[in-house]
């Protein structure tokens, strides 16, 4: 799972960074800020990914650690 988790993070920023050179090109205005608002938005996403993929391997190691004598 957490293969996969890194993949759509990746995929996240990918996107994102195809927004903000859609922005960085656009002319009219609100589309700017629209590609920006979707930067964003790829972004956010792929920093939850990021946090559950951290959590996740915080939560293995837990498990490991109390299950050792």
């Amino acid at each position: 799972m957490l293969r996969k988790l890194s993949d759509e993070i990746a995929d996240c920023y990918r996107h994102a960074e195809d927004c903000r050179h859609k922005a960085d090109a656009a002319v009219i205005p609100t589309a700017k800020e629209e590609f920006v608002e979707m930067e964003r938005r790829w972004l956010f996403l792929a920093r939850s990914y990021e946090f559950t993929e951290r959590l996740a391997d915080f939560t293995d190691y837990s498990e490991t650690r109390a299950a050792k004598p």
